[in-house]
């Protein structure tokens, strides 16, 4: 029996270390929590594009899982082209 008491007396004590540690897990809890504010960049180039371009470049893709993301940054591109060259014309 004194093997049993002794198991039950270790769980007895993982239980109530488990309780102590719930500040810890709580300060745990909100270092992960996202923050408020994001920072985001404006980059001119896209690097998937510029990745895939270069990966294009060296091998053949098995697969064209990129050409529909390609397809909607090349539109994007070509109207911000146009949009910029639009406001030059204007400008005296």
């Amino acid at each position: 029996m004194s093997g049993k008491e002794d198991l039950e007396r270790r769980l007895s004590e993982m239980l109530n270390e488990g309780e102590l540690e719930q500040s810890s897990r709580e300060a745990r809890e909100l270092r992960q929590i996202s923050p408020k504010y994001e920072i985001r960049i404006q980059t001119t180039l896209d690097p998937i594009v510029e990745e895939t371009q270069r990966y294009r470049s060296i091998a053949r893709e098995l697969d064209d899982r990129y050409d529909k993301y390609l397809e909607r940054t090349r539109k994007r591109q070509d109207s911000v082209t146009r949009e910029s060259a639009g406001d030059q014309e204007g400008s005296p």
